[in-house]
C-alpha cells in the first residue's frame, strides 16, 4: 500500500471503529434508564424526563453516524469515479509503453547495424594507412567524423527512449498501486456504510421506542394529576349548573402573611370559551365570526336529517339508551348556556352542539351520554330563545375537509385556549386552536385581566380549592409555601424521595409515608441543602403570554433564593398542597396578604 493509501485509511478505520463502539456502549445504558412503569406522578415525572435524555443522547450520538454515513456514501462514489480514470489512464499508459518499446526495438536494430559496420571497417583497415595513402585527407576525416556522429545519435536516440519507456512503466505501476488501493479502500468503505446504516436505524427504532414510553408515561402522569382535580367538582361547560368560583381576595384567612394562587380559567380550555363567546357577542360579534375565532372550519353543512340516539351513561355508548330523535329535537334538548344570553351566543352554540354530537356518535351511528361528559341534554325541549336559536341556525354544523369537527367547548378558558393534545395528549386536531382569547394585546396580568373575553365569568381569576378552616380559604401560610418550595428542592436532590412527597393530610398513592414539612427539611439538610422555613416572597416571574402559560416562579426566604418551572411547580404544588387545593392550569398568578 503506498503512502496515499496508508495516509488515508488508518484514520478511516480509527474514525468508524470509534463510532461503533460508541454507539453500543451507550445505548444499552439509556434502554435500561427508560422504562413505561410508574406508580405515581412523581416517578412518571421523573421516567419522562430519563427518557427524554436518553432521546436526546441518542440523537446526539446518532448525528456523527448519519454524517460519517453521508461522508462515506460520497467517498464511495469518488472511489468509483477515480478507479474508472484509472483504468482508462492504464490502457494509455500501457499503449504509450508498447509503442516506446517497439520504437526503441527499432532504434537498436539500426544503430546495432550501423555500429557492426563502423567496427568491421575499422578493423578491416588500418586508419593511418587510410589517412596516409589518401589524397584528400579532409575527406577521409569528414567520413570518420560523419560515422561517430551518427553512432552517437543513434545511442542518444535509444537513450531517451529507453528513459520514456523506463518513465511510463514506472507511472503503470503507480497506478496499478493507487487503483488497487482505491479498491481497496471502496470494499473497506461499503463494508462500513453497511455497518453504519445498520446502526442508524437501530438508533433511529430505538428513539421510536422511547417516544411510545414517553407518551405513554405522560399519560399515567396526567391521569394521576386529574384525579386530584376530579376532586375539586369543577364543572366543564355552563350545562353542569352555576359556576361557583369564589373571589379569596374577600376572604380572611386569619393569619399573615398568606399566599394564594390564583389560576385564569378552568378546565378544560379547548375549543369555544362559553363566557368568551358571551363577551364577544357584546362587543358585537355575530355567531359565525364567534365560532370562526375558536375553530378552523371550511364551510357549514345541513345534517338535520340525522337520527340521535342518547343514553343514561357517562360516556359514547355507556349504559341504555333512554331517548332517540332527530337532530333537531336532539339540539332543543341542550343545555349548556343560559337562554338570557345574546342571540349570537345561542346560535353560536347550537352549532357547537350538532357539530360535536355528530362527530363524537359518527354521525349518530352511536349514542351519546346526557350529562357534561358528553353534553348536558335533559328529555323536556329548553324552549324560549333557546329554540329560536336552533331553529335559526336549522341543521347547521362545522365542516373541515368534508367532515364534520368535535366542536369541544368549555365554559370559561382564562383568556387563553388550547389545541387538544395541549390538553389531552394524542393527535392534534386541526381545527382546535391555541388562541389568546382576549380583546387586544396583552403583556401583563392587569392586561389579561381588563382584556379576556370571559372575563365575566366568575372562575376567570380564581384561587380553587379550600379547607374547613381559615375561612374556607384557599390561603396558605408562609410555612406550607416554604413546604411546597422544599419538597421540589428534596426531589430535585434526590429522585428516590418523590414518593414520600406527597400531601401528608392523605393517603400516599404510592403506598408508603408521606413526611411531614419537619422530616423533609431534615432530608433536605442531610444532603447539604439549606430548607427554607420562612418565605418572603414568591412571585411569577416569566409568562408566554402569547400562549398564556406561565415559564417560572422565583422565590426568596431564609433559605436564600430559587427559580423553578411554570409546569414544575404547578405539578408539585398540586401533589404537596394541603386539603383539595390547586392551580388548576398552566396560567396562574401569587396574591399575597
Amino acid at each position: 500500500m503506498n503512502t496515499y493509501s496508508r495516509f488515508f485509511f488508518h484514520p478511516l478505520i480509527y474514525l468508524f471503529s470509534y463510532f461503533i463502539i460508541s454507539l453500543f456502549v451507550y445505548s444499552p445504558v439509556w434502554a435500561q434508564s427508560c422504562d413505561p412503569s410508574c406508580g405515581n406522578p412523581n416517578e412518571c415525572r421523573d421516567k419522562i424526563a430519563k427518557c427524554q435524555e436518553a432521546w436526546n443522547q441518542m440523537e446526539t450520538a446518532k448525528k456523527p453516524h448519519v454524517d460519517a454515513l453521508r461522508k462515506m456514501e460520497s467517498d464511495i462514489a469518488a472511489f468509483q469515479g477515480r478507479i474508472k480514470l484509472l483504468e482508462v489512464d492504464l490502457v494509455k499508459k500501457g499503449a504509450a509503453i508498447a509503442a516506446g518499446e517497439k520504437e526503441i526495438g527499432g532504434l537498436l536494430e539500426l544503430a546495432t547495424r550501423r555500429a557492426r559496420q563502423l567496427y568491421i571497417r575499422v578493423q578491416s583497415t588500418n586508419p593511418l594507412v587510410t589517412f596516409l595513402g589518401s589524397s584528400n585527407i579532409g575527406a577521409v576525416l569528414r567520413s570518420l567524423a560523419y560515422q561517430m556522429a551518427v553512432l552517437d545519435k543513434d545511442k542518444k536516440s535509444i537513450t531517451r527512449t529507453a528513459i520514456s519507456v523506463k518513465g511510463l512503466e514506472e507511472k503503470k505501476k503507480t497506478l496499478e498501486v493507487e487503483a488497487a488501493s482505491l479498491a481497496y479502500l471502496k470494499q473497506e468503505t461499503d463494508k462500513r456504510a453497511v455497518s453504519v446504516r445498520t446502526l442508524v436505524g437501530e438508533a433511529s427504532a430505538y428513539q421510536g421506542k422511547l417516544t411510545s414510553i414517553i407518551g405513554s408515561l405522560t399519560a399515567k402522569q396526567q391521569s394521576f394529576l386529574a384525579q386530584k382535580l376530579s376532586g375539586l367538582g369543577l364543572p366543564t361547560s355552563l350545562g353542569a349548573g352555576p359556576l361557583y368560583c369564589t373571589d379569596d381576595r374577600k376572604l380572611d384567612p386569619g393569619f399573615r402573611p398568606g399566599f394564594a394562587f390564583f389560576t385564569f380559567g378552568i378546565p378544560h380550555r379547548v375549543g369555544m370559551n362559553q363566557y368568551g363567546a358571551y363577551g364577544r357577542a357584546k362587543d358585537g360579534h355575530n355567531y359565525d365570526r364567534i365560532l370562526r375565532a375558536y375553530f378552523n372550519f371550511d364551510d357549514y353543512q345541513d345534517k338535520g336529517s340525522i337520527s340521535i340516539k342518547v343514553n343514561n351513561g357517562r360516556g359514547i355508548n355507556q349504559g341504555s339508551v333512554i331517548w332517540t330523535g332527530s337532530l333537531e329535537e336532539y339540539v332543543k334538548r341542550i343545555y349548556e348556556v343560559p337562554a338570557s344570553w345574546p342571540a349570537e351566543v345561542l346560535k353560536a352554540q347550537a352549532i357547537a352542539a350538532r357539530s360535536y354530537v355528530l362527530y363524537s356518535t359518527d354521525n349518530g351511528n352511536n349514542s351519546v351520554c346526557a350529562t357534561q361528559d358528553c353534553q348536558v341534554f335533559k328529555t323536556d325541549p329548553k324552549g324560549g330563545e333557546w329554540e329560536k336559536a336552533v331553529n335559526d341556525t336549522s341543521g347547521k354544523v362545522m365542516v373541515q375537509g368534508g367532515q364534520v369537527v368535535a366542536a369541544w367547548f368549555s365554559s370559561t378558558d382564562g383568556g387563553y385556549t388550547f389545541q387538544n393534545n395541549d390538553v389531552w395528549g394524542g393527535s392534534q386536531k386541526s381545527w382546535t386552536k391555541r388562541m389568546r382569547d382576549a380583546n387586544g394585546d396583552v403583556g401583563s396580568f392587569s392586561d389579561l385581566l381588563s382584556k379576556g373575553y370571559d372575563r365575566d365569568s366568575p372562575c376567570f381569576y380564581a384561587a380553587q380549592g379550600f379547607r374547613s378552616e381559615y375561612a374556607k380559604s384557599a390561603w396558605l401560610k408562609e410555612e406550607e409555601v416554604a413546604d411546597v418550595v422544599n419538597v421540589i428542592l428534596l426531589a430535585r436532590k434526590d429522585g428516590g424521595t418523590k414518593e414520600h412527597l406527597y400531601q401528608p393530610d392523605k393517603p400516599n398513592p404510592a403506598g408508603t409515608d408521606s413526611w411531614n414539612r419537619d422530616k423533609v427539611r431534615q432530608e433536605l439538610s442531610s444532603r447539604g441543602v439549606t430548607p427554607f422555613t420562612s418565605v418572603s416572597d414568591i412571585r411569577v416571574s416569566g409568562v408566554n403570554w402569547g400562549e398564556g402559560r406561565v415559564t417560572q416562579v422565583m422565590v426568596s426566604g431564609n433559605g436564600g433564593s430559587a427559580s423553578f418551572d411554570g409546569p414544575e411547580f404547578k405539578d408539585f404544588f398540586n401533589l404537596r398542597a394541603p386539603a383539595n387545593i390547586q392551580i388548576v392550569g398552566p396560567l396562574f398568578n401569587v396574591e399575597r396578604k
